[in-house]
């Protein structure tokens, strides 16, 4: 056997065209992060992973048409949502059961062709924003929201969410978050993902076996985190202190460093940018203050730099999504590099079955039931 590498760190499992992290810097297929924050749409991200190219402008109304035309939830996914107390339920668990659930209305679920996975992704891609706006909204009381046929992607998710045509600077940020959070090359649900789907398992296995990898708070949960620790600080004067008693207890400071960045992540300077706008437009301006102030601290005594959590806590605390919220919108983003990861490992796939490295007992002694 070979040497094993704890959490499979710096292993090569696969060879991908979709994105990539080399020297600290993201893409996706090829194009720099920061021009797709900079001028893209969701949309267009959407389309640029799945098809490895950027659409044209008659490509991308189309994309955009199916995406509006595809967002509707079938009636026994609300029935559902409705047949249990929404309360005591973890979102992420809502999402994951939903997602499986929305297989069983699917009349191509388990038909493998090219062609048919393709249609799959789109009504994937639709629905997973709109499941996550009626389970918001029905554990509240309220009735789901349909779609707006001509809204964009992030314009509708936000419009479902609070049943009120957003503002540009609100639709801006949830575009950017969706940008920004969209693929990240072979992170832990991506590569449960296609390890699913590398059996000839259907997409819907796929993307749900993606959701329950990253419910688990080691991948999903750090910007819920990071605003529950602001919550905690409360004032300005409170944050240095706080961050001085954490770092004393040796206590990890949530939003700070990353695995794969070296000197800092490329994507965290645009949502730290749109945090300062929001936060001042809500007259709160205290939750970006107070991360400049952690990050900076941090950065000083320990190196690490924010993640892009860390600034993703205070504008969707911004927007007025429900804290427990921030990871389910985490998967409406990462459900479209799921879903280009899942149909790359099928175009050319194989098992993917990898070998441990026994540390068990060696041979011992078989004692038969009557000695033991």
């Amino acid at each position: 056997m070979t040497a094993t590498t704890k959490g499979l760190e710096g292993v090569v499992a696969t060879q991908s065209s979709i994105s990539s992290i080399i020297d600290d810097q993201l893409t996706y297929v090829g194009y720099k992060i920061d021009d797709l924050a900079e001028y893209s749409s969701f949309e267009e991200v959407i389309y640029l992973l799945w098809n490895q190219k950027l659409p044209n402008q008659a490509e991308l109304d189309a994309l955009k048409q199916e995406l509006a035309a595809n967002m509707e939830l079938p009636d026994g996914i609300v029935k559902h949502f409705r047949s249990y107390d929404l309360s005591t339920v973890h979102p992420m668990a809502a999402l994951r059961t939903a997602v499986s659930l929305l297989g069983l209305y699917d009349d191509e679920a388990e038909v493998m062709s090219p062609e048919a996975n393709q249609r799959k992704a789109i009504r994937i891609q639709a629905k997973i924003a709109s499941i996550v706006t009626a389970f918001a909204r029905i554990r509240k009381g309220q009735d789901p929201v349909k779609p707006k046929q001509d809204y964009s992607y992030a314009e509708n998710f936000l419009y479902m969410l609070n049943e009120e045509d957003p503002r540009d600077i609100e639709v801006e940020a949830i575009n950017k978050a969706l940008v920004l959070h969209a693929d990240h090359e072979l992170n832990a649900s991506t590569f449960t993902a296609r390890v699913c789907v590398a059996t000839l398992s259907d997409i819907y296995s796929g993307i749900t076996a993606a959701i329950g990898a990253l419910k688990g708070p080691l991948h999903g949960g750090a910007n819920e985190r990071v605003m529950q620790m602001l919550m905690e600080i409360g004032e300005e004067e409170n944050a240095i202190p706080y961050i001085q008693e954490k770092l004393d207890n040796k206590e990890k400071i949530m939003g700070m460093g990353h695995r794969v960045y070296r000197n800092g992540d490329p994507r965290a300077k645009f949502l730290k940018e749109m945090s300062k706008q929001l936060t001042e437009l809500t007259g709160q301006p205290k939750w970006y203050n107070m991360s400049v102030k952690i990050e900076d601290y941090i950065k000083e005594h320990k190196g690490l730099p924010a993640n892009v959590d860390f600034y993703s806590a205070s504008v969707y605390h911004s927007l007025g999504i429900d804290h427990d919220l921030f990871t389910p919108i985490f998967a409406v983003s990462r459900t479209s590099g799921w879903l280009a990861h899942i149909l790359e490992q099928y175009t050319d796939n194989r098992l993917i079955r990898p070998r441990a490295d026994y540390t068990g007992p060696k041979s011992p002694k078989y004692i038969t039931i009557d000695q033991r």
